[in-house]
């Protein structure tokens, strides 16, 4: 029986549940958990803002949209469980490795069976794989190159990339050019435009650093494994200024597009320096070696969800500030 309250808890969160508890879930339910479907938000992100931006330019192809938003989606999912799949048969995950502590690992903690895991796999990898076939029938072939551009990342993300430092700089590829870029050529049924690609690399600073604040959460459990990830790579420190960096490059950004392009709306993403602030404080300190008095950030997570809350603020500010500028720009206002 469907669990609608439970959809809701697995979509904002990871949820922590006994084995008893998962066997009273239904299947989706169980796919939400087994795929980490609350990171799935920033894919759904990814693909609005491509979805605005196409709208801006008069030539907004509803179906394709959809069809891209879906694949998207469940590409993301079968890149978490293929994450799994790999650390799992590697042995990284053993011995209360980072990634079985601050959530279900459905194979390591032998919630489910291989068997079960590659159809929940299996199942989200053919509508990805469809989605994406049936783009490239509905455009042209510069659609298979994202398409197989895509596939190589999914694939090959969790090794070799994320075990020899390259694990972030795909996540800035694919969140922005690869996604929206790919989105937004297919919305438009075939259009290509550098202003979208500079948006994109801009926003995908945001999940690009929510990967390095969760890689520099398990810096040492990666050291201790050989999974040599950027932060393992730049140290605890350099890796911590590394990742605010970032997030001042994305203020940089907005505030050159701004100048060039007067679109002054996207300046309400200034609104989120105050979280941006307090994010930094947490960022400027090392990171406890142990769960700090009233910690409410599910430890061992402690960088990653700092930094996930402050970008879930950024791009809510930001995809406000980016709608309005549309909005505005098709009034004339701008």
């Amino acid at each position: 029986m469907a669990n609608f309250s439970f959809w809701g808890t697995a979509l904002t969160k990871v949820p922590r549940i006994s084995k008893e508890e998962w066997g009273g879930l239904d299947s989706i339910s169980r796919w939400l958990v087994a795929t980490r479907a609350s990171v799935l938000i920033m894919t759904a992100f990814s693909a609005i803002i491509a979805g605005i931006l196409a709208y801006l330019f008069d030539s907004f192809n509803v179906i394709n949209f959809s069809v891209a938003f879906v694949g998207l989606i469940f590409a993301h999912a079968s890149n978490n469980l293929i994450n799994d799949l790999v650390d799992y048969k590697r042995g990284v995950d053993k011995n209360n490795y980072f990634r079985s502590l601050y959530g279900v690992q459905v194979l390591e903690h032998k919630y489910t069976s291989l068997k079960t895991f590659y159809k929940y796999l299996a199942a989200s990898l053919v509508i990805a794989t469809i989605s994406g076939l049936f783009l490239i029938f509905r455009t042209d072939y510069i659609t298979t190159s994202f398409f197989v551009a895509g596939l190589v990342f999914l694939f090959f993300y969790t090794w070799p990339f994320k075990y020899i430092g390259l694990g972030e700089f795909v996540v800035l590829l694919v969140w922005g050019p690869l996604m929206i870029g790919g989105t937004y050529y297919v919305t438009t049924s075939g259009t290509w435009n550098w202003d979208v690609v500079y948006i994109a690399l801009l926003y995908a600073i945001g999940p690009t650093t929510v990967l390095l604040g969760k890689h520099t959460d398990k810096l040492q459990e990666d050291l201790k494994k050989r999974v040599y990830t950027l932060p393992v790579i730049l140290k605890e420190r350099n890796a911590r200024y590394f990742t605010m960096l970032m997030w001042v490059a994305q203020y940089v950004m907005i505030g050159y597009y701004v100048y060039e392009n007067h679109a002054w709306p996207l300046l309400i993403t200034f609104l989120a320096i105050p979280k941006l602030f307090s994010t930094f404080k947490i960022f400027g300190q090392p990171r406890p070696s142990a769960e700090p008095e009233n910690n409410k950030t599910g430890w061992p997570l402690y960088l990653v969800s700092h930094a996930f809350v402050y970008n879930r603020v950024f791009s809510m500010l930001f995809f406000v500030g980016l709608l309005a500028s549309v909005v505005l720009f098709k009034m004339g206002v701008i």
